[in-house]
């Protein structure tokens, strides 16, 4: 079977920028096992995988190692592919997932993303992720991901992971977000995954529904701009709308191409 493949770029305006997502269409849905395979074989933090209902597209994201239940810059991936690629003419982009609704607006040149809201709450550090820290948060908050905040926008740089005790931490689909206020933004993040491929995420736009009405809250704005400081890097800009968010980036497509499944 021949499918075609998207490589594009997620919260950037720059082809090597950003967060590299995989697209692939498909008219019907294929085994759950050759999903993760074709991810396993893009080798990218997400591959989408779309299939078009006529008012909809139901939307999944892939890992290389699992199914995740939301995922942010692989879905404005999609939407890119589907408006700048194949030529969608609805500027309003629903995809069926997981997380429920989601709903991308695209309008000059970048792409709005409605996505849930996710509340962090306080809870205590894991000893092994203590362990696996070389400078220790000031406060710390979970809801899907661990949200460790820190005093400095310095102190996100110089995070450093010992893999040895972090990758012994069993978190589902969640992950841990380091964060701080911005210097010349909002605020900063950075965003690591325990026996990942792709250990540090480029850009994590679900990671925004923990950050968003943090930092809502914290620095008294509804519209934030925020910034990942992964090698890559990305830039977002967010917006709490109370019990949801919105979160605006662009996109760049770097490779058009076809697979073969067998």
């Amino acid at each position: 079977m021949q499918l075609h493949l998207y490589q594009i770029n997620a919260f950037t305006d720059h082809i090597f920028g950003g967060n590299p997502a995989c697209v692939v269409p498909l008219s019907d849905w294929l085994p759950d096992d050759l999903l993760l395979k074709i991810a396993r074989e893009n080798a990218v933090a997400e591959t989408a995988f779309f299939v078009d209902k006529g008012h909809s597209f139901h939307l999944r994201w892939f890992t290389p190692e699992m199914e995740m239940d939301l995922c942010g810059h692989a879905t404005l991936a999609a939407a890119h592919a589907l408006r700048d690629i194949r030529k969608y003419s609805n500027k309003n982009i629903i995809f069926d997932t997981q997380s429920g609704e989601l709903m991308v607006t695209a309008e000059n040149g970048s792409y709005t993303l409605n996505l849930p809201v996710r509340n962090p709450g306080p809870t205590v550090l894991p000893e092994l992720l203590k362990k696996s820290l070389n400078i220790q948060p000031r406060e710390v908050l979970k809801a899907r991901d661990y949200v460790l905040v820190y005093e400095d926008e310095q102190e996100v740089r110089n995070i450093e992971i010992n893999r040895t005790y972090f990758d012994q931490l069993e978190l589902g689909t969640g992950g841990v977000i380091v964060t701080a206020k911005g210097k010349a933004c909002d605020f900063v993040s950075r965003f690591f995954t325990p026996k990942a491929s792709v250990f540090e995420d480029p850009v994590t736009g679900s990671a925004h529904c923990s950050l968003t009405p943090y930092w809502s809250e914290k620095l008294n704005k509804q519209e934030l701009q925020a910034r990942q400081l992964s090698q890559r890097g990305g830039r977002l800009f967010c917006k709490n709308l109370e019990d949801r968010i919105e979160v605006r980036g662009s996109a760049r497509t770097y490779a058009i191409g076809k697979l073969w499944t067998e």
